[in-house]
């Protein structure tokens, strides 16, 4: 066997959904190649405590060791690995020394006699047997990443897969809504594949209307309907959400979320700082590098209050949707968002008249959009 040869196949990532369906599928290639079931074998590799760990790879070893019942090769997943994660049962004294065994069980298989398989999520590829693992290991990374570039790539990735494509603003839109939830956003594209016409374009509205709104819990349409300026379309909404049985709260919370990232583009834009028209907002990033400084450890969090953590097309989406309202008129909502929300503390059983209330006040007025 020549030195260099991989000896095994070692997926790893961050997101253990895209590291598991990679790993099913490797599976199914390898355990397909084999004699009959009873030459294929699954070892869970999850563990709680250092004690699991033992376990978890004494029984791999006897899996790899086992002789296959009817002659031929054998099919060995170690699957679900966690213990190389920078956790504390990772770190532990104990965890270090199972690794070195598996590691010494790895440089014994014989690919001919053993097709082996391992896959961990997550992993900390700072320590040395991840990178032995690249360097031995027929060796896949199935992250897609946390950011909108990532997630867009495993969806597009999906959709390509299946046959159907997105239309402008659909994929942002749905990225938006379901987040960085890798397992939902293929479950979505399923389900709007089903939907739609075999071969069609995913459209945004067909993602508005059946993608749900998962990620922090955002309410898209009674938001999106007060901040276009449309009353009827607004207490419509509202009669929707509490027909469903809903509550006030998590609407004034994601109106005042939208309400503080306009006032943040609105201040950028009276500073000429920014530049908002039909395709969104132009040098929000430029911004970014002169002032997200100024929020300090918060800078790097996801926040409403911090503008520049926000999705570029999201907030184009926000700020582009029609005339930008002024800085006194969204600072006037806010205030109408607090007063209504005490209001609701003062009297619960009308939630919705103080909501429907809220709306005519900030959206009856002539100019509401704008003032």
């Amino acid at each position: 066997m020549p030195a260099n040869a991989r000896t095994f196949s070692f997926i790893c990532g961050q997101d253990d959904f895209l590291v598991g369906r990679m790993g099913r599928k490797r599976f199914d290639e390898l355990a397909g190649a084999v004699a009959d079931e009873f030459s294929s074998e699954i070892v869970n590799g999850f563990a709680a405590n250092v004690a699991e760990v033992e376990t978890a790879v004494n029984r791999f070893r006897e899996a790899v060791q086992t002789v296959p019942m009817f002659g031929g090769r054998r099919v060995v997943w170690l699957r679900d690995i966690n213990f190389l994660a920078d956790s504390v049962t990772g770190k532990a004294e104990t965890t270090l020394k199972c690794v070195e065994d598996l590691q010494g069980v790895l440089e014994s298989v014989n690919p001919e006699e053993t097709a082996v398989l391992l896959t961990a999520s997550p992993v900390d590829r700072r320590r040395s047997f991840p990178k032995w693992c690249e360097k031995s290991a027929d060796f896949a990374l199935a992250d897609g990443g946390d950011d909108a570039e990532g997630l867009g790539a495993v969806v597009q990735a999906e959709a390509r897969a299946i046959g159907i494509g997105f239309g402008p603003g659909a994929l942002e839109l749905l990225l938006v809504k379901v987040g960085s939830n890798t397992r939902l956003l293929v479950e979505e594209v399923h389900k709007l594949a089903a939907h739609a016409a075999e071969g069609a374009v995913i459209d945004e509205k067909s993602v508005a209307d059946l993608s749900p709104n998962a990620a922090q819990g955002d309410f898209f349409e009674t938001a999106d309907a007060f901040f276009s300026g449309d009353l009827q379309w607004t207490l419509a909404a509202l009669k929707r959400h509490f027909f469903a049985g809903g509550d006030a709260r998590p609407v004034l919370s994601a109106l005042q979320n939208r309400n503080r990232i306009l006032i943040q583009v609105r201040a950028l834009a009276d500073a000429g700082d920014v530049r908002v028209g039909p395709r969104g907002v132009d040098g929000l990033q430029r911004a970014g590098a002169s002032y997200a400084a100024g929020f300090g450890e918060a800078a790097a969090e996801k926040s409403s209050y911090n503008v520049f953590t926000q999705n570029p097309w999201y907030v184009g989406k926000l700020a582009g949707s029609g005339p930008l309202p002024s800085l006194r008129r969204l600072i006037d909502n806010q205030r109408e968002f607090i007063n209504a929300f005490e209001e609701i503390i003062r009297r619960s059983d009308g939630q919705e008249e103080v909501l429907r209330d809220l709306a005519v006040r900030c959206l009856a007025s002539p100019g509401a959009r704008a003032v």
